[in-house]
């Protein structure tokens, strides 16, 4: 390891030079309170950024124990932390001057999910931040003495301010942590509660846009009385924190904040019904973000949903590779099987028929539906259809007739928003109705008038939900080579990856929440297939893949995804992992079958139905 002192004269010797000379740094210097490593230096000012790490000993940062004593006050310590750094780079920026990236010092962005990052690595040795800098050039001509003043003045300021205890506000720090860790120790306590999900009352559920999730501002108006709380801004948008029906509420005593009041949601067929614009997909929206802890101050803090629940909606076009199908649906015209149904181009209704079954294969719990993002002829199918085309005409069985056998022969539980079809109160076990962003609690009139209203119409779903069957990849279609040699692996926003020669597409995936995630997903993919190859064409499924590499994850961490360190991943959930690999358009699959249904039929490329 070389000094400070090594590194000034680096920057001295190669001041003037061209950009290339930068490499000359790689390496690792020691500073007074700190190591300054260069994982990778870019070949251009034009280029991505160098990767940089800041390793500052625990006691030189002086963090206590305490705060990283568990894995979640671990991540949530880093998430802290990363914030921190994030917000110190922003402050030094334009200090440096130059061409392209010049002087740009900066790590991953944070949104309002705490995630297991990579970004900050945090040990009972070192506290470690990874990040990345533009070097200082003039054109392609290195400005030594900006790099200096870049790597010597604004770089220690940064770690001054975000990654010492002493310099922090550690009030807000702890609050962060017992925050964090209380949605954990809830979302935990659904399992020994026996419940899918819990809003606490006071939370703030609407979100200021759609590119904007943090929480809406306004004039806070009281939930039971409707009595003006916070008046606000002229003009500014109502804002009603969530309130309980009293029939639904229960009280959960947390390690930190102490005894929280909600409403508890069990397991079976949960109805979100009301009128338009009443909140409805509002309340789905935050109970599908509740799988991660968010930070405080997001007013869903306390909102928690069983870890292996997943979002389904209608995706037009999405590929589909020898899914059975045949709960939803079956007996296409001129004898086409669905059992294993494959298509470039799926219809809004066989696009969510293979979400769902794919998602139960990979031992999804509960599936959360909002009849807007749903496929119309996939969700009911009323009386009078039925009368008009008899059920030996309509090869698709709608989610209403099987919804009920999910659950009792599955055990797979579902929260759905629907406003436009009573038919749902059937199969519901609760239905709530928001009624101007309030919850109440209406099962037993819903119950009444499925009673007193009998519609007459023929349930579809025969006796029995259907199989599940396995599905193994074939390896050759996991390349991610692009030609004879070249590996591609490139992520475009949140929601594109390229994978050798083919585009995943993840827009639909609404529980995926930040393109670090969206790396992580990436290499996931071609790590398991590169440790696991062996394994593939025989008998290993999607599911037993898939459980691997989280499992390689859990144990060694993030790194093991990449072959150099990288600052920029976010631990992924294995659903999203699996999803991006079911959207994988070069995915080619064999089905596992009982012997004695071991049969093969396929549709061809071009969807024809739904």
């Amino acid at each position: 390891m070389q000094s400070s002192d090594d590194l000034k004269a680096v920057l001295k010797s190669i001041d003037r030079s061209g950009y290339k000379s930068y490499k000359t740094l790689a390496g690792r210097y020691k500073f007074e309170d700190y190591v300054l490593i260069f994982d990778k230096i870019q070949s251009d000012p034009f280029a991505r950024p160098s990767r940089l790490r800041v390793r500052v000993p625990c006691d030189v940062a002086g963090f206590p124990q305490a705060l990283y004593s568990s894995p979640v006050r671990r991540i949530a310590l880093g998430d802290y932390l990363t914030r921190k750094f994030y917000s110190s780079c922003n402050e030094s920026r334009q200090k440096v001057r130059g061409s392209g990236k010049s002087g740009a010092l900066s790590i991953v962005p944070c949104g309002q999910e705490v995630l297991d990052r990579s970004s900050m690595f945090i040990t009972d040795e070192y506290v470690e931040a990874r990040f990345v800098a533009g070097l200082p050039a003039d054109g392609r001509i290195i400005l030594g003495n900006e790099a200096y003043a870049m790597l010597f003045g604004i770089l220690p300021n940064i770690v001054r301010q975000s990654l010492k205890y002493q310099n922090l506000d550690k009030n807000a720090l702890t609050k962060h942590i017992e925050v964090v860790e209380d949605q954990e120790f809830m979302r935990q306590k659904l399992v020994e509660l026996g419940l899918i999900a819990f809003v606490a009352d006071g939370s703030i559920l609407p979100r200021r846009s759609g590119v904007d999730d943090r929480p809406m501002a306004g004039i806070m108006v009281d939930a039971g009385t409707l009595n003006v709380v916070n008046p606000g801004e002229i003009g500014a948008s109502i804002v009603i924190p969530f309130k309980s029906p009293q029939s639904l509420r229960i009280e959960i005593k947390t390690p930190n904040r102490g005894t929280i009041g909600g409403m508890a949601l069990a397991p079976g067929v949960t109805l979100i019904a009301g009128g338009g614009f009443h909140g409805k997909s509002t309340l789905l929206s935050a109970l599908e973000k509740g799988i991660y802890n968010h930070l405080p101050g997001d007013g869903r803090e306390y909102v928690v949903t069983t870890e292996s629940a997943i979002k389904i909606k209608s995706e037009q076009g999405r590929n589909v590779e020898k899914v059975d199908i045949r709960p939803f649906i079956d007996n296409l015209p001129f004898e086409q099987s669905t059992s294993a149904f494959t298509t470039q181009n799926a219809s809004g209704s066989t696009s969510q028929s293979a979400s769902i079954m794919e998602s139960l294969q990979m031992g999804a719990e509960l599936i959360l539906i909002d009849e807007d993002t749903s496929a119309t002829n996939f969700m009911i199918r009323d009386v009078r259809m039925q009368q008009l085309v008899p059920k030996d005409r309509e090869p698709i069985t709608p989610f209403v007739d099987k919804i009920r056998q999910m659950y009792s022969d599955l055990d797979v539980s579902t929260i759905l928003v629907m406003g436009g079809s009573g038919d749902y109160f059937d199969v519901a076990d609760t239905v709530l109705v928001m009624d101007n962003y309030l919850v109440k609690d209406m099962t037993v009139k819903a119950q009444t008038i499925a009673i007193d209203y009998r519609t007459k119409r023929q349930i579809e779903g025969g006796d029995r939900f259907g199989e599940l069957i396995s599905r193994c990849p074939i390896k050759r279609s996991m390349s991610a080579h692009s030609g004879q040699h070249e590996v591609k692996l490139e992520v475009k926003g949140k929601s594109k990856i390229q994978y050798g020669e083919s585009e995943i597409d993840l827009s639909a995936l609404d529980q995926l929440v930040d393109r670090c995630q969206t790396r992580a997903i990436a290499d996931a993919i071609y790590y398991g297939v590169m440790s696991y190859l062996k394994d593939l064409d025989s008998s290993m499924t999607i599911p037993e893949l898939i459980k691997k590499i989280c499992q390689d994850i859990s144990e060694k961490g993030l790194d093991i995804l990449s072959p150099y360190v990288r600052g920029d991943y976010a631990k992924p959930r294995s659903f999203e992992i699996g999803a991006a690999i079911n959207r994988l358009r070069s995915l080619k699959v064999r089905q596992i079958r009982p012997k004695e249904q071991d049969q093969e039929g396929v549709v061809g490329e071009k969807e024809s139905v739904g």
